[in-house]
């Protein structure tokens, strides 16, 4: 279905993302309606479907997005001698990556469910890339010695657990600034590696 002259595309596409992110984060995948996201940015409810054909699409393309956000973002980052040095930037960057895209990051993880099963493998996968960036370098560390750990994806699946866990309880102006945040953390994988 083409769109009607003059419509600004690169502008609304954009703010129906933002404002289904909101809505779905603030009140969950199920409560939201079509209705809701167009009045949020103000268009008709059938206009939406001008970009997006269904809400699952509309779902899954948030956290395909975030997904393919995070992979590239760390991809940049550079690669640090050791595995030690890798682990502490690995540490640093997903604590930071995340606490700056709290919506996205909730979505993932309390959203993933409401994917049929195409959609929810696709998000998967990417989800699994992104923990085998991890797991190579803890695999990386066994094999140098550096690090002692029993099962590197058991570890793998903690440390990215933990780490994630900080979007729940860190507030900017809080008790604990997040340098010192970071380096709580860092000493904590540290010592779960036995480095």
């Amino acid at each position: 279905m083409a769109r009607k002259s003059g419509s600004h595309s690169e502008i609304t596409g954009p703010r129906i993302r933002t404002e289904a992110q909101r809505l779905f984060a603030r009140h969950g995948f199920a409560a939201v309606s079509m209705r809701q996201i167009a009045a949020a940015v103000g268009l008709q409810a059938g206009a939406l479907y001008l970009y997006t054909p269904d809400k699952e699409t509309l779902l899954f393309d948030l956290l395909k997005g975030h997904m393919d956000d995070l992979l590239a973002a760390w991809a940049r980052v550079p690669a640090a001698a050791t595995p030690l040095g890798r682990l502490e930037s690995f540490v640093r960057f997903h604590i930071r990556f995340n606490l700056e895209r709290a919506e996205a990051v909730f979505l993932s993880y309390m959203e993933l469910r409401n994917l049929g099963p195409a959609n929810f493998a696709a998000i998967e996968n990417l989800r699994r890339a992104y923990e085998n960036e991890l797991e190579a370098i803890l695999r990386a560390g066994q094999a140098e010695g550096s690090f002692l750990l029993p099962d590197s994806k058991l570890a793998t699946l903690a440390i990215i657990a933990m780490l994630t866990g900080v979007n729940t309880w860190f507030r900017e102006g809080g008790r604990l600034a997040l340098a010192t945040v970071e380096e709580i953390y860092w000493d904590m994988v540290r010592k779960a590696v036995g480095a």
